[in-house]
């Protein structure tokens, strides 16, 4: 029998789309229909189990998922026996906590007293803490935003993306109480042919995500220019330098972090170099 890999991921929401783009550009051919509950990838040995988010760090506690991709606001909310083995890059998003945009906010003992709705209160009432805050938690499940206005409490927190959904509900953002992004999680240790196949797939998300945090830049410079150029762009071991039919000319060719692309553009402009072409790459491996 074929040992498989079972990885569970969001059955509906914000990080299914990421998670099946993930593993689609790891390589993976994953059939992903309507009320589907698990999908075997044709050409790699994992099976996707397809759950509520909240409920993924019970299942791989319990070992029915071998590993998850979970956010990270979950993963620290449930408390359960796992730890991350990666953050992903994808899905991120903020807990904050937010008030009504009539209330005249002084500062984080503005909270002293008052109620707060969440769908978090683990991490709000480790927020609360550290800050010495007493404050009183309602926890709820959706439409958390509409609790200060229907009187529920004087405060909200949960996560917040664009802003967007608070600004149409009357409330503004007042304090930042953690980052979030997916994160892909597991429990105790696999055996040891499950962990040659999580090895695999990490090597392949490695290079999808290495691939997307870097641009492949080629240009041309005047070879006087070639040492100072090659001391910002020094690409992932050295980069290629082929000489051009105009006298005292090259082509360079490497590799630049995303991050400091317009920053070294600006410095390799003011170097000499001219043509400059910036290209994605799809796969990226050391």
């Amino acid at each position: 029998m074929e040992t498989l890999l079972r990885l569970a991921i969001q059955k509906s929401g914000r990080l299914q789309e990421g998670s099946l783009e993930l593993l689609k550009e790891a390589g993976l051919a994953v059939n992903n229909s309507r009320d589907q509950l698990k999908a075997r990838a044709r050409n790699f040995p994992v099976e996707v189990l397809f759950l509520r988010d909240d409920d993924i760090p019970q299942y791989v506690e319990d070992q029915v998922a071998d590993v998850g991709i979970v956010g990270e606001n979950v993963f620290l909310e449930k408390k359960r026996r796992n730890h991350i083995i990666r953050k992903l890059d994808f899905a991120r998003c903020r807990l904050s906590i937010a008030i009504p945009r009539s209330e005249q906010y002084t500062g984080i003992t503005w909270l002293e007293g008052k109620n707060i709705a969440t769908s978090y209160p683990v991490i709000v009432k480790d927020f609360l803490s550290k800050h010495g805050i007493s404050a009183g938690i309602h926890e709820i499940s959706g439409s958390v935003e509409i609790a200060p206005g229907i009187g529920l409490a004087d405060a909200i927190c949960d996560i917040v993306s664009t802003g967007s959904t608070l600004l149409s509900n009357g409330l503004k953002e007042v304090e930042q109480v953690m980052r979030s992004e997916a994160v892909l999680i597991g429990g105790s240790s696999l055996e040891p042919d499950k962990q040659a196949i999580l090895d695999k797939l990490l090597f392949r998300i490695e290079a999808v995500k290495s691939a997307h945090n870097n641009k492949y830049i080629l240009l041309n410079c005047p070879n006087e220019a070639i040492q100072k150029i090659t001391s910002v762009i020094p690409g992932m071991n050295s980069p290629t330098i082929m000489p051009l039919s105009k006298p005292g000319w090259s082509s360079l060719h490497s590799v630049v972090d995303e991050n400091d692309f317009w920053e070294k553009i600006d410095l390799l402009k003011s170097f000499g170099a001219q043509g400059i072409l910036v290209i994605p790459i799809e796969k990226m491996i050391a």
